[in-house]
């Protein structure tokens, strides 16, 4: 007896035991943190209540024996509504499978539709598979194959690749989590933003839905759809899809109009075409071998144009001798070339305190502008140009080179023109010719002043020698003033002679001894060896402040006929009979 009731009791636990209900094969996302874990205990409103179903069935042999619904399904969790063809229910766990169309409707107005879904009533979080699609209440669309959630946190994420769109633009990123309260979206990897007209691709950037604010946390670049060549490039910064107003920060590149920006810190508006920078700018024109540096810049994409202050300094790169200028602001742009509008020129301008370095050529002048295609320099207020050993100044000077050979053409002075040239460059004597006028055009060869026309009051005092065939040397003559309505001047190595002279002219030639060293510079002889740019970094500096040259006056044969005149006065004097007064 006692044997049969342990017999039937072996049997009950064990037909009972084949009646239990297995446990949720769940997603890793949805195990329970503590292994082997009692189930909890959930209050009666926590738990996930049907509401609708066409059938409830229970078979052992399928879902583990526990219950399922099919037939519109319809159940309800803290206000969130599950609708599937099919729903299994782990009813001791609070948990359920939903299988076919399925869709959840979430108390904040987003909804999910997958074919798959797993949910937990107890952590609120779920998975959903198979072409997920989830739509928050203002219209934004995320697209995966496998999404997972949580409605505490208010959250979604996935790991499999997906899309997001807002109606105005489209992300694609390998992973993603978007907080559905905030409306951000942290994408990691590599992500693609693309609407009508840019592309952002780049690495782990976090979307704002609501502010249209992109932040970028890895090597970004926004194309130009329209024209690739356009674009911005950074690691790190801000940017509005809604306005396309970038704010870089770190290693940021502005391409437009094949020319680049770079700066520590950035702001570029693509509608508008405005872009400024910051700390250490550089604007490069690859096209017009140009490129400017400063501590502040601005570019206007729309007209073409760009500035540069802060300490500014602009290289004109020529294939054998560069360009290179200063000023306290410094103005580059371009406009259609009056003859042919299918072509663009170039220009440049510099403004305050400009100076410019050249091999072959060096100015200052209160401003600068430079016709970059047809290589002509104009200099205002106060230029002064140097070559070699010649100085130039006037009330504005023109400057011509040539744009093949890269040489100095010719200079033309307007209003007080004054050319200089030291007659000995190899000596500190104090000897310079000189030519002044109202105007003046001074043509160069090889870099040098080969001849000079002035115009208008000429004057000119120039040292004159002869060649003695004897020594096979050059010997001083004396010096020349020279005055006459127009006046034509050749250089020939040390020498500059007056090859023509007319309306008006007058012209005497006073030996060493006879011309006093006062006549021998006009009054407003104005040579400048301390503001003279002798190397490009000298326009860096409103001047290089050079030690003045002592000149060493050749007075000796003045000296010695003054001395003779003195002593033949001394004797006539001498000879004078004496008064004495009685």
């Amino acid at each position: 007896m006692r044997l049969f009731l342990v017999l039937l009791l072996f049997i009950s636990t064990f037909t009972f035991a084949q009646d239990k209900p297995k446990p949720a094969q769940r997603d890793p996302y949805l195990q329970n943190p503590v292994k082997n874990a009692t189930p909890q205990q959930v209050k009666p409103g926590d738990r996930v209540k049907i509401l609708n179903a066409d059938e409830i069935k229970k078979d052992p042999a399928k879902y583990d024996g526990n219950r399922f619904l099919t037939g519109n399904v319809k159940i309800d969790h803290k206000g969130s509504i599950l609708t599937a063809d099919e729903v299994v229910m782990y009813e001791e766990e609070n948990f359920v499978k939903a299988i076919g169309n399925v869709r959840l409707q979430n108390t904040d107005g987003s909804v999910i539709t997958a074919a798959e879904m797993e949910y937990d009533g107890n952590t609120q979080k779920g998975v959903a598979r198979k072409n997920v699609v989830l739509t928050d209440p203002k219209g934004t669309v995320i697209k995966t194959e496998t999404m997972y959630y949580d409605r505490v946190l208010n959250q979604a994420y996935y790991n499999t690749g997906g899309t997001i769109n807002d109606g105005k633009s489209t992300t694609y990123s390998k992973s993603a989590t978007y907080y559905l309260t905030t409306r951000t979206i942290d994408l990691t990897g590599r992500v693609k933003i693309e609407d009508a007209q840019y592309v952002l691709e780049g690495d782990n950037v976090v979307q704002n839905q609501n502010t249209n604010i992109v932040n970028i946390n890895g090597p970004t670049t926004i194309t130009n759809k329209k024209d690739p060549k356009n674009r911005i490039v950074t690691d790190k910064g801000t940017y509005n899809t809604g306005t396309k107003e970038a704010f870089l920060y770190k290693n940021s590149k502005v391409y437009y109009n094949d020319k680049i920006l770079t700066g520590d810190e950035m702001y570029y508006n693509q509608f508008s075409g405005f872009g400024k920078a910051t700390g250490n700018v550089t604007l490069d024109d690859p096209n017009e071998k140009r490129y400017m540096k400063g501590g502040y810049g601005e570019i206007f994409e729309k007209q073409d144009s760009s500035m540069m202050t802060k300490s500014p300094y602009a290289v004109k790169i020529l294939e054998k001798d560069s360009i290179y200028f200063s000023a306290e602001k410094i103005i580059s742009y371009q406009r259609l070339d009056s003859l042919d509008p299918t072509k663009k020129k170039s220009f440049m301008r510099a403004f305050r305190k400009g100076r410019f370095y050249k091999s072959n050529a060096q100015g200052r002048a209160d401003s600068l502008a430079f016709n970059e295609t047809d290589g002509v320099l104009h200099m205002y207020r106060d230029p002064i140009l140097w070559s070699g050993e010649k100085q130039v100044t006037g009330d504005k000077v023109e400057a011509y080179f040539n744009t093949q050979t890269e040489d100095l053409d010719s200079v033309r002075v307007i209003g007080n023109a004054f050319a200089i040239s030291k007659v000995d460059s190899l000596t500190l004597k104090d000897e310079f010719n000189q030519v002044k006028g109202k105007f003046m055009n001074a043509y160069y060869q090889n870099n040098d002043i080969k001849e000079i026309k002035v115009i208008g009051n000429a004057q000119a005092i120039t040292y004159a020698d002869d060649f003695n065939e004897k020594t096979k040397e050059n010997e001083r003559i004396g010096i020349s003033l020279t005055s006459c309505g127009i006046i034509g001047a050749f250089f020939e190595e040390k020498l500059m002679q007056i090859i023509s002279c007319s309306i008006g002219a007058t012209s005497d030639t006073y030996p060493m001894s006879k011309i006093e060293p006062s006549k021998r510079k006009f009054p407003d002889f104005n040579w400048n060896t301390k503001d003279r740019i002798r190397k490009w970094q000298d326009i860096l500096v409103d001047t290089p402040n050079n030690e003045e040259v002592k000149y060493q006056a050749d007075d000796e044969l003045y000296n010695q006929a003054q001395e003779a005149v003195e002593k033949e006065r001394a004797k006539e004097e001498a000879k004078k009979p004496k008064r004495t007064r009685k």
